[in-house]
C-alpha cells in the first residue's frame, strides 16, 4: 500500500478511527491546500487507481460486465458539510492553517470574526428535537471567530440534523466570486446568510448512514459540481453536459431576467451589486438584480419548464406553461445523453420523485406542494422537446414517476429495482423532502432514504453487474475549501461528495481522482460506446491546452 498512499487512501475500519480522531485532534495544524484553481495541475498530480488494464482491456470490461448503472441526484451540500474530516481524504478540513480558510470581506480585507447569520439558522420554526426548541429567526451561536466551525444549537449541542436549516444562496454567478479564482474565501462576502456557510456537521463521522457506504464502497473527495450555481444548471449539465439557450433573449418576454454585469463582457463572472447594497458582509447579505440569462443569452439561473408540471399551467393548452412568463424557458432541443443512448438502443430513463402525485393531485393547482414538494427544475428532461408533450409516447417512456417515501409499494424506482426491471441507465431523484436539500428538507430524513435506496439495490437481480453514482447537484452554498480545477466558462464549481457503490468499486478507498459532474456522462459513453457530447469534449480540451490531465470517468473507482 505504500506506493499508493499518495494516489489513494485504503484503510480499515478501525485506522479509519483512529485517522479520524487525530486529525479531528489536529485543527488548524497540516499543510496547506493546494490551490489547484491557480496552478492548474490538480488532475495530473492525484490521479488515482491507475488502472491496471490498458484501455482496450478496459473498454471490454465495462461492456461485458456493466449492464446498469444508476445515478442517484440528492441535493445543495459541499463536501465539507457533510464529509470534511472523512478518513483518508486528500486535504482534510482538520489539516488546514489560517491562511486555506479564512473569509474575506467585499473590499478584500480579511473580515476579524464572521457576520452574523442574517436571519437566523432555520428556515421554518419553531422546531422541537429531544426536548430542545430551536427557533426561526435566531442565530445558536454568536460572535465566531473567522473560521470555519461545527453547527450547534442554544446549548452547544450539535445542531440536529433532523432539524429544517434555512436556505442558502448558490447562484452561477455569486459562485464564482465566492470562490474566487480558487481561493474560497469570498463565501461569506457573497452570500445572503452571513457565516452560516462556514459550517459543517461534525456529527457525521457517527451519525450519517452515508459514512458508513462511504467506508465500505468508494468516496470521491475531488468530485465537482459541473457547473457554477445552482440545482437548474447543474441539472441540465447532468444530462447534457451544456447550457440551455434563450434565443434574442434582450428582444423576448425574458430581457428583464438578463444580468447586469461588472464590466461590458458578456462572458463576465461578476454580477454588479445594486447601488444601495451594503458595502461589508459584517452589515448585511449584498443585493444583486435578476440575474437568470447571461447577456448572451444562456440560461443559468433558475427557469421554469416549458411543460407541465410548471410554476403556472396554460388553461388553454394544459400540457404546457402558460405563455409569455419571463421566467419559463423556451423548450430546448440539443442532444442529451438520453438521445445518444437512444441512438444506440439503449434503454434509459429519469424517475421522479413525487412526479405522478404532482400530476395527479395537484394537476388543478399553481402553487408547489408542500410535501412531498416536487421541484419543476428537477426534471430537466422536461425542459427538452424530445421529451414534450409533442412526443407522447417518448415522454411516457423516460419521465418515469419515482413514486413516493421509503417502501417499494409507493416508490416506482425501487419496485423496479426489486423486479430487476431498471432500465440500463436510471437516473432517480429524490422527492423534495428526502433529497437532502436546506430550506426543506433536513440531513437525516434524506440520509436514512438514501441508505434504503442503496439496500433495495444491493439486493436486486440486477445488482452483479452495476454501478450506482450517488452524488448531490451542487454545495448548496455551503463551503468548501479544495479548489475547483480550472475547465470552461461554465465551471465546475464547488466540491460536493460522490459516491460509487458497485460490485466493481474498490471497495473501503477514497479516490483522490479528480470528477465533475459530467463524469457520470463520461461513464455512460464509454460503457455503452457513444457518440461523445460537444460539451464533453469542449471541457476536456480546454482543460488538456493547459497541460492539465482532463476529467476522470469514474473508472479509477472501478476494479475488474
Amino acid at each position: 500500500m505504500s506506493d499508493e498512499k499518495d494516489k489513494d487512501t485504503q484503510l480499515p475500519a478501525d485506522a479509519s478511527r483512529r485517522r479520524f480522531l487525530a486529525g479531528a485532534a489536529a485543527l488548524g495544524v497540516g499543510a496547506a491546500t493546494l490551490n489547484v484553481y491557480a496552478n492548474n495541475q490538480h488532475g495530473s498530480e492525484t490521479h488515482a487507481h491507475e488502472q491496471t488494464l490498458s484501455p482496450t482491456e478496459l473498454d471490454k470490461k465495462l461492456h461485458e460486465k456493466v449492464k446498469t448503472i444508476v445515478v442517484i441526484y440528492a441535493e445543495n451540500r459541499s463536501f465539507n458539510n457533510l464529509f470534511a474530516n472523512f478518513p483518508g481524504v486528500e486535504k482534510p478540513l482538520s489539516a488546514l492553517k489560517p491562511a486555506d480558510y479564512q473569509q474575506r470581506d467585499r473590499d478584500g480585507s480579511l473580515l476579524k470574526t464572521l457576520p452574523p447569520a442574517w436571519g437566523g439558522v432555520l428556515q421554518v420554526g419553531p422546531q422541537t428535537v429531544d426536548g430542545v426548541t430551536y427557533t426561526q429567526g435566531v442565530q445558536f451561536q454568536e460572535n465566531l471567530p473567522n473560521a470555519p466551525f461545527a453547527l450547534k444549537g442554544p446549548n452547544q449541542e450539535d445542531l440536529p440534523l433532523n432539524l429544517v436549516t434555512r436556505d442558502l444562496w448558490h447562484v452561477f454567478y455569486q459562485n464564482q466570486m465566492q470562490i474566487n479564482g480558487g481561493k474560497n474565501d469570498q463565501f461569506v462576502a457573497w452570500g445572503d446568510s452571513g457565516g452560516l456557510p462556514m459550517g459543517h456537521y461534525a456529527q457525521s463521522q457517527y451519525s450519517l448512514r452515508l459514512w458508513d457506504v462511504a467506508r465500505e464502497f468508494v468516496l470521491c473527495d475531488n468530485f465537482f459540481q459541473g457547473c457554477f450555481g445552482g440545482s437548474f444548471l447543474n441539472h441540465q449539465y447532468l444530462i447534457s453536459a451544456a447550457v440551455p439557450v434563450y434565443p434574442d433573449a434582450a428582444n423576448s418576454v425574458a430581457k428583464a431576467q438578463i444580468a447586469t454585469l461588472q464590466g461590458d463582457d458578456p462572458a463576465g463572472t461578476r454580477l454588479k451589486p445594486l447601488d444601495h447594497s451594503p458595502e461589508s458582509a459584517m452589515t448585511g447579505a449584498p443585493q444583486f438584480g435578476p440575474s437568470a440569462i447571461t447577456p448572451d443569452g444562456y440560461a443559468v439561473n433558475t427557469m421554469a419548464p416549458p411543460y407541465w408540471p410548471t410554476w403556472i399551467r396554460d388553461p388553454e393548452r394544459p400540457d404546457y406553461s402558460k405563455p409569455d412568463m419571463p421566467s419559463v424557458l423556451v423548450p430546448q432541443s440539443h442532444e442529451h445523453i438520453g438521445d445518444k443512448l437512444s441512438k444506440k438502443n439503449v434503454n434509459w430513463a429519469w424517475y421522479a420523485g413525487a412526479w405522478q402525485a404532482t400530476l395527479d393531485q395537484y394537476k388543478d393547482s399553481d402553487g408547489i406542494p408542500k410535501i412531498p414538494n416536487f421541484q419543476y427544475h428537477h426534471q430537466p428532461f422536461n425542459y427538452f422537446t424530445q421529451q414534450g408533450p409533442e412526443n407522447p409516447a417518448e415522454r411516457s417512456k423516460r419521465l418515469r414517476d419515482g413514486g413516493l417515501g421509503d417502501e417499494s409499494s409507493t416508490n416506482r424506482f425501487l419496485a423496479d429495482a426489486e423486479a430487476g426491471k431498471l432500465p440500463a441507465v436510471s437516473f432517480y431523484k429524490p422527492q423534495g423532502n428526502l433529497n437532502l436539500h436546506a430550506g426543506y428538507a433536513d440531513v437525516a430524513s434524506g440520509d436514512r432514504h438514501l441508505d434504503r435506496v442503496l439496500k433495495v439495490l444491493r439486493n436486486s437481480p440486477q445488482w452483479e453487474n452495476m454501478v450506482v453514482v450517488l452524488t448531490v447537484d451542487e454545495n448548496g452554498g455551503w463551503w468548501d475549501h479544495v479548489a475547483p480545477p480550472k475547465g470552461d466558462r461554465w465551471g465546475p464549481g464547488t466540491r460536493i461528495p460522490a459516491l460509487v457503490v458497485s460490485p466493481f468499486a474498490r471497495k473501503g478507498t477514497v479516490d483522490h481522482t479528480v470528477y465533475d459532474t459530467a463524469s457520470i456522462l463520461r461513464l455512460i459513453t464509454r460503457v455503452h460506446q457513444l457518440e461523445t457530447l460537444d460539451g464533453l469534449k469542449h471541457r476536456d480540451e480546454a482543460m488538456k491546452a493547459r497541460g492539465q490531465a482532463p476529467m476522470g470517468d469514474l473508472t479509477n473507482a472501478l476494479m475488474f
